[in-house]
């Protein structure tokens, strides 16, 4: 199937990201870290062979921010654009659909997100609208779609625990066949830090 793979991403920049890791780590160690993860993701997902791969990126991508972010070639560079975190997803989907058949819309922050996580994400799509990877907090960090609609998008209250169960609620309003994949952790928080793989050292704290 000729699925798009989207990634939303902030600049690795100390104040600009996972700034509720910096009680932990400090400014300079949180964006160390999310450096990390932005890495990590861009490099599974060339790995994993998607149709096209785009990074949305906030700031935008000619912003000094992203001067010294290695980015694999072949990545589409993208801004994220205005709007909430919804309005930015939808319009990103929506964009993708337009030339594909199905779309992946990930996040950097989900630290077992591999190559054969993101195609096995994409192989549920095969015979499913959706496909959702809920994580422990109560969101999600990955949602797969073979088609959008807004109100899977607006008025969502972002950034709390209901975001996965209204998520659900409104795929069963629309009456979409939809997957449910095993639950997985974003690293958010300093209790989040567990969750790291062990050969990943924490970044120095500063």
């Amino acid at each position: 199937m000729n699925t798009a793979l989207i990634i939303f991403a902030k600049a690795p920049q100390p104040g600009l990201c996972k700034t509720r890791l910096n009680p932990a780590l400090g400014a300079k160690g949180a964006a160390d870290l999310a450096a990390r993860m932005l890495a990590s993701t861009l490099a599974f997902a060339s790995e994993a062979g998607f149709a096209s791969v785009v990074l949305r990126m906030a700031p935008d991508p000619t912003n000094g921010a992203w001067q010294d972010v290695s980015i694999p070639a072949g990545t589409q560079c993208l801004a994220q654009g205005d709007g909430d975190l919804g309005a930015r997803m939808q319009r990103a989907a929506e964009a993708a659909l337009l030339d594909h058949d199905a779309v992946l819309l990930v996040g950097t922050d989900c630290v077992e997100l591999d190559a054969d996580w993101l195609r096995a994400a994409a192989a549920a799509l095969a015979d499913h609208d959706a496909v959702l990877h809920p994580s422990d907090d109560g969101g999600y960090t990955l949602l797969g779609l073979r088609r959008s609609h807004d109100s899977l998008f607006s008025e969502m209250p972002w950034s709390t625990e209901q975001v996965a169960a209204l998520t659900r609620e409104r795929l069963d309003a629309l009456g979409w066949r939809y997957a449910v994949l095993s639950i997985s952790h974003d690293i958010d928080t300093p209790d989040d830090l567990i969750y790291l793989p062990d050969h990943w050292p924490l970044p120095m704290i500063g």
